[in-house]
């Protein structure tokens, strides 16, 4: 799939999640307006095939390497401290094999609190988001 794919996917997803029904919805209840951009998200991968996993800070704006994957984090987002805890962060996948054009794997918001809602598909790797951090 192209990125223009994922982005509007991404964007059906987002949309959809808007109308769930209570009790259905990741953990927040600001709207996305309300929510505290934060600088940085603190994201965990895991290699499949050597079962290892690697938790890092990644700053908005910055591209990080996972093996192949290069993760580039647009933006962090979590709620108030009034509002039940939740963290979503818009992350940008693509991946880089050797001799061939990089390939996007996934654009889109994930939430800390439901990792499988908007989960990255790939054989090898899983990425997840653990929160938003301040540096």
């Amino acid at each position: 799939m192209d990125l223009m794919m994922f982005q509007l996917r991404s964007a059906a997803l987002a949309a959809a999640l808007l109308f769930l029904p209570t009790g259905l919805s990741p953990a927040f209840a600001a709207t996305p307006d309300e929510m505290i951009n934060r600088p940085a998200a603190k994201l965990q991968g895991l290699d499949k095939i050597t079962a290892r996993t690697s938790t890092f800070t990644i700053k908005v704006g910055e591209t990080r390497a996972l093996g192949s994957l290069r993760i580039t984090l647009r933006a962090c987002r979590e709620n108030p401290p009034i509002e039940p805890p939740e963290s979503a962060a818009f992350l940008e996948v693509v991946e880089i094999k050797p001799g061939e054009q990089a390939e996007p794997v996934f654009s889109g918001w994930m939430f800390a609190s439901s990792p499988a809602l908007s989960a990255m598909e790939h054989a090898i790797y899983d990425v997840w988001v653990l929160g938003c951090a301040e540096q």
